[in-house]
């Protein structure tokens, strides 16, 4: 049964130019192992190997495997803003309520980090003493959860909380950084919370549905 609904879609750029088809392929063929390993285990041979080229046209492209890493990291947050304005439409999501914008949302991200978890994890390491890195990581997470964001204070309505422009952001920048610990530093791998995916989705779900909607003047006293 898939995880997400499967109208959410992640969408691909178009290619390069036919001069770039070499930088193509050796992206496509990086992305391809990092399917199957670590990005610190895969060797600039197997990716020449893998993309039909040679490591000499490979090394006229990247000085180095860290360049190869924010190439593909920028394809991704290319293909991640694309599909963030195609997910976030407001007219997809004119008669939905925030639980169901959460239900269908969230899960959708799940599958995106499952599917994308060597790069991200390598792009999380590096961004750790990598000031480029660690800006583009932000502005990509800024961009998605902007738009989040701005679809749940177009429900004011449904929100209990007294402050909304405040407890959105909060509780979207709280779900994304469980999830950083959860997918990217090895919490899921352990056995403190033996969650699937399916389990942690509906755990957020009903921690930021519990904040926003059913908050009240009364809990927030406390």
């Amino acid at each position: 049964m898939p995880l997400t609904d499967t109208s959410l879609q992640w969408i691909h750029p178009a290619r390069q130019v036919r001069t770039q088809q070499t930088l193509e392929r050796l992206l496509d063929a990086s992305e391809l192992l990092l399917q199957d390993k670590g990005f610190e285990d895969i060797h600039v041979s197997e990716i020449a190997l893998r993309a039909n080229t040679s490591v000499a046209s490979f090394y006229r492209r990247f000085r180095d495997k860290n360049a190869l890493l924010y190439s593909l990291h920028e394809r991704f947050a290319l293909a991640a803003m694309t599909t963030a304005d195609d997910v976030l439409a407001p007219n997809r999501w004119v008669d939905s309520s925030i639980r169901e914008i959460l239900e269908s949302f969230l899960p959708f991200l799940i599958e995106v980090l499952q599917s994308q978890g060597e790069l991200q994890r390598a792009v999380y390491r590096i961004a750790l003493s990598d000031e480029s890195m660690r800006e583009r990581s932000h502005r990509l997470r800024h961009y998605v959860l902007s738009g989040v964001s701005e679809l749940l204070l177009a429900r004011k309505s449904e929100i209990g909380h007294r402050e909304p422009e405040r407890a959105v952001p909060f509780a979207l920048v709280q779900a994304g950084a469980l999830l950083t610990e959860w997918y990217l530093t090895g919490m899921k791998d352990t056995s403190l919370l033996p969650l699937t995916d399916r389990q942690i989705a509906d755990q957020i779900i009903q921690s930021c549905c519990s904040y926003l909607i059913t908050c009240n003047a009364e809990t927030q006293d406390a």
